[in-house]
Order: C-alpha cells, then sequence, then structure tokens
C-alpha cells in the first residue's frame, strides 16, 4: 500500500524522444497479434480499471485487439455493479483460447503469488502492478512494480497522460472508482501521484455511475452474512476476529472486515469464512504502516498464501476435511496464529455483540 506522506507525484509527461515507461511498455506489445489482460482471482474495481485502461492505451496506440479475463467470481454487488453499469466486457478465463500470436499482460497481480485460480501455464510479457507482494517474474520482459502507489490505476492513468490519451467517460469512471476504493479507510494512505489522478479522473468521470456504483444495492444474504459475522466475533486485546460457515459468496469476507475495523475497540479486524474447498481470510487495519500483508503471511505459514498492502491484507487456505471437527480445530489455530503473530493477550478474548 502506499506509504502517508511518500512524495510521488503524477509529474509532467516525460518529453518525446526520452525513454517513458509507458512506451516501453507498448513497445513490448508492437509484435503482437492480440493482447490478452489478466488479473488476481475475483477482481476488485483496482484490477477491473486497470485492465479496460490498459486495453484502451492498447487500441488506441497499437490497433492491437483486446480481451479483458475474469478470474473467479464477481460477486461483490459495487463491483458486479461497476463491470455491468461502465459496461465491461470480461471473457471467463476458463474459457480463453489462447492463439499463437497472443501476449499475456497482468495487473495489479504478479505471477506466483496464489492469488489466481489456476497456474496459468503461459509466458506473461508484461506485469504492472502496486503489491507489495513478491511474485515470480522470472522471464517476464516488462515490469512496472510501484508499491508506494496507493492503486495500480494511478499507474494506469499515468501511462495514458504520458501517451497523451482522451479518456472518455466510462473509463474515468472505472479508474476513479478503482483507486478510490484502494485509498478507503483511515488513516488514507495516499501519495500526491493518486490524489493528482484522482483531480485528473473527476472532472472526466460520469457522476451519476458513480452515485450507483457505491450505492450498489445489496441482497439478503449480505445482512445473514453480518449477523453470522458479528455473532461469532471476538476481541483479543486491540484485534477482531470473527470467522464464518458458509460464507455465501468469497468477497463477503472483505465486505465484514470493511465494516467491522470500524469498531472503536480494535485497531485490526479479521474474517475467516469458509467457501467451498477454502478459507478466505480478510484483513484490514486502522493504523498506519500496518504491514498487514506481511503479518497475515505469518499467520498461514504452512497452511496456505496471502499477500497485500500496509493496511488491508487477503489469503487463502485451501482444506480437504470439511467436517465439523477439522473446521472447529482450524478455527481456534487460527485464531492462536493471529494472537502468537500479533502478540495478543489471550485471556483479554471475549464477545463483540453476543453472549
Amino acid at each position: 500500500m502506499a506509504r502517508t506522506g511518500a512524495r510521488t507525484t503524477l509529474e509532467l509527461p516525460t518529453p518525446v524522444g526520452k525513454s517513458r515507461k509507458s512506451d516501453r511498455f507498448l513497445a513490448e506489445l508492437r509484435s503482437c497479434d492480440r493482447v490478452v489482460f489478466l488479473s488476481h482471482v475475483q477482481p476488485d474495481p483496482d484490477s477491473l480499471g486497470s485492465m479496460l485502461g490498459l486495453a484502451h492505451a492498447v487500441r488506441t496506440r497499437l490497433g492491437k485487439p483486446c480481451v479483458l479475463t475474469q478470474d473467479g467470481l464477481i460477486s461483490r454487488c459495487e463491483n458486479r455493479a461497476l463491470v455491468d453499469l461502465i459496461p465491461i466486457d470480461l471473457e471467463p478465463l476458463t474459457a480463453l483460447e489462447k492463439r499463437p500470436g497472443d501476449a499475456f499482460v497482468m495487473v495489479d497481480s504478479q505471477p506466483g503469488t496464489g492469488r489466481h485460480t489456476t497456474d496459468h501455464g503461459r509466458a506473461i510479457t508484461a506485469v504492472i502492478d502496486h503489491h507489495v507482494t513478491p511474485g515470480n517474474l522470472a522471464g517476464v520482459r516488462y515490469t512496472d512494480i510501484r508499491p508506494d502507489f496507493g492503486a495500480t490505476c494511478t499507474i494506469v492513468t499515468r501511462y495514458l497522460t504520458e501517451q497523451a490519451t482522451s479518456i472518455p467517460a466510462p473509463l474515468a469512471t472505472a479508474l476513479y472508482y478503482g483507486i478510490e476504493t484502494e485509498l478507503s479507510g483511515y488513516p488514507r494512505e495516499a501519495t500526491p501521484a493518486d490524489d493528482e489522478a484522482l483531480n485528473l479522473l473527476f472532472p472526466l468521470a460520469n457522476k451519476d455511475l458513480l452515485a450507483q456504483i457505491r450505492n450498489a444495492q445489496l441482497p439478503q444474504s449480505y445482512f445473514e452474512c453480518m449477523a453470522l459475522a458479528l455473532q461469532n466475533a471476538v476481541v483479543c486485546d486491540r484485534f477482531l476476529f470473527t470467522w464464518i460457515d458458509p460464507l455465501r459468496q468469497p468477497e463477503q469476507a472483505a465486505e465484514i472486515v470493511d465494516s467491522l475495523v470500524r469498531f472503536d475497540g480494535a485497531d485490526w479486524a479479521a474474517c475467516a469464512g469458509v467457501y467451498e474447498g477454502k478459507v478466505i481470510l480478510s484483513v484490514r487495519s486502522a493504523k498506519a504502516n500496518a504491514r498487514a500483508g506481511e503479518l497475515l503471511r505469518e499467520v498461514v505459514e504452512g497452511l496456505g498464501n496471502a499477500g497485500g498492502h500496509e493496511r488491508r491484507a487477503g489469503g487463502c487456505i485451501t482444506i480437504s476435511d470439511r467436517s465439523p471437527e477439522a473446521m472447529a480445530k482450524l478455527r481456534v489455530e487460527l485464531l492462536g496464529r493471529f494472537q502468537k503473530v500479533f502478540q495478543l493477550r489471550d485471556e483479554t478474548t471475549r464477545p463483540l455483540a453476543f453472549s
């Protein structure tokens, strides 16, 4: 995640004739027949806006056809509204037919991080990301990894600015919302680059679409999930942990902690939700420089994968035994691991809202 107060700006475009990252990115794609964009599982607004923006640059500057792929479900109501209202045309990764002249570009993620439903089994031409989670970049011809930026959409906005590419209202809306969601919460960890991108995009964005996306209606399952999360939530020191079994949709774990981290009795909120054959983990912090991604990786070491930002992180544990006994044991083990990594005092553990 971007560091508070970092002096990173969008800056003025580099004069033509000098090396610019957007020029080098486009040069790597010049000889391909088609560009296929990949992201992480359950793509979020930052990854969706980034794919859309880069595809616009490729089509405008190179005249290449582009395919935006979807890895896994998009179930969070706001994210679904973004896809439907912009609209964003996505091809399920499982249905993608590889062609000999394809170039693959991964955005808002990196190969080998465990954030994908499959090992793509294909050479990645370029990776553009802002996560601190290190991936396997061996053989990738072009990389632009900027953990000091708050959003990948900020990087993409810089590319469009450098290329003097027009930004249509639907694209500006997607990029703006992608950055906005990455910078949500307090303390706000945005660099001047992120704020400059927001200032550039806001006049171009469709305000009615933004309002519809932000206020997407929620199904009954959301409130059922929230009720279960509150019933199972415990507070240990200033750490809040909840367990949801079953989780109706994988993205609900993040929705839950986005709300629970606002509890004034905790600096941290973590949710573990059982979805099909996996435990989905989501962590939020109300502290600056919290190292959430790093700490969650310690929690799941030997069990699964995790990564993220300073205050936001996610992870996944694959499970083979779904029996009530096995789930109860894993629930206790996870809380114990959080207590150990975060140095929490077990004797302070208490229910949040229900006896």
